[in-house]
């Protein structure tokens, strides 16, 4: 991620709506009562007056959607490239405004690849275009503190928590959360996150990235793209994910929850400071039981034939 030096800010609309609206439902018993569901409105994005793609959100923090949406597919290099961002709810459009003109993105915009991310799905150019520029950090991730950091993001998912319907992201260092996102897809989450990297001018090689949501080839891509070494999510991993972790030197950590989780990619990167006990009842332990049970029937079986 190219960051500027300076506190240069486009022009923008600060239109970030409700996140969740309240409903009258009934349940299994027949009672009535008061709940909440997630927001969800379409956004689409006008770039010099050519429309670019509609995006399904929640809306919270539009303007910094849009910003990181265009640097996570290649479009912008940092937020100097942008006059403008405004956000209008009363049409659903955020009208971008650039300073040299999208004359080079034609191309770009040609190709598309339908992804599996939801609320978004789409990915211009080449999904694998300039992925041998991106050079990563080699951490070191201590095992105590990313059970720390575990039971902190706990404390977060506020929409959720609230009504349900929404990935969460967010952006760590040690053991604290320094932004944590909701959107209706983990992609929005992290293009919002990473638009505010890219305003505020934030480093990503000394943090961690986590969502909820399963570790994908574009996932892995994009938090490679924001310079951030360690991704990390309580759901599972893609095998191109993978591949692609391993190609562009991201730690992945999935099913991380309590004090479990499985490194797919840099297990030599954490210093296991902090193993938990050893449980009787664990895969290990009732493998080594049955290998035992198999052996003495086998000695049983050995000892009647010779008799």
């Amino acid at each position: 991620m190219n960051l500027q030096k300076n506190n240069y800010r486009p022009e923008m609309t600060s239109a970030g709506i409700e996140a969740s609206y309240p409903v009258t439902v009934m349940d299994e018993f027949g009672n009535t009562r008061e709940t909440h569901i997630t927001g969800e409105r379409p956004l689409t994005i006008y770039v010099d007056k050519q429309e670019i793609v509609t995006l399904m959100t929640l809306g919270k923090y539009p303007e910094l959607l849009v910003i990181g949406y265009l640097h996570n597919q290649g479009f912008i290099k940092n937020s100097e490239e942008l006059k403008a961002v405004q956000v209008d709810w009363d049409i659903d459009c955020a009208v971008v405004v650039t300073r040299d003109g999208i004359g080079e993105w034609e191309e770009k915009l040609e190709k598309r690849t339908v992804t599996t991310g939801c609320g978004q799905g789409t990915v211009f150019g080449d999904l694998m275009e300039n992925l041998d520029e991106i050079q990563l950090p080699t951490p070191t991730l201590y095992q105590s503190s990313f059970y720390s950091l575990l039971h902190n993001i706990r404390e977060y998912n506020e929409v959720y928590k609230k009504s349900g319907a929404v990935h969460g992201c967010a952006l760590c260092k040690g053991e604290k959360i320094e932004v944590f996102i909701e959107d209706v897809g983990r992609h929005n989450a992290t293009d919002a996150i990473a638009g505010h990297m890219l305003l505020e001018g934030i480093d990503g090689t000394d943090k961690l990235f986590y969502t909820t949501g399963r570790l994908t080839s574009e996932m892995v891509i994009k938090v490679a793209q924001m310079g951030i070494p360690v991704l990390f999510s309580r759901a599972g991993i893609t095998q191109m994910g993978m591949e692609l972790a391993k190609k562009l030197g991201v730690t992945t950590i999935a099913r991380a929850g309590g004090k479990h989780f499985l490194v797919y990619n840099g297990a030599e990167t954490l210093v296991l400071d902090a193993k938990p006990p050893v449980k009787t009842n664990s895969p290990t332990c009732n493998l080594n039981k049955s290998n035992d049970k198999s052996s003495l029937r086998e000695h049983r079986s050995r000892e009647d034939l010779n008799t």
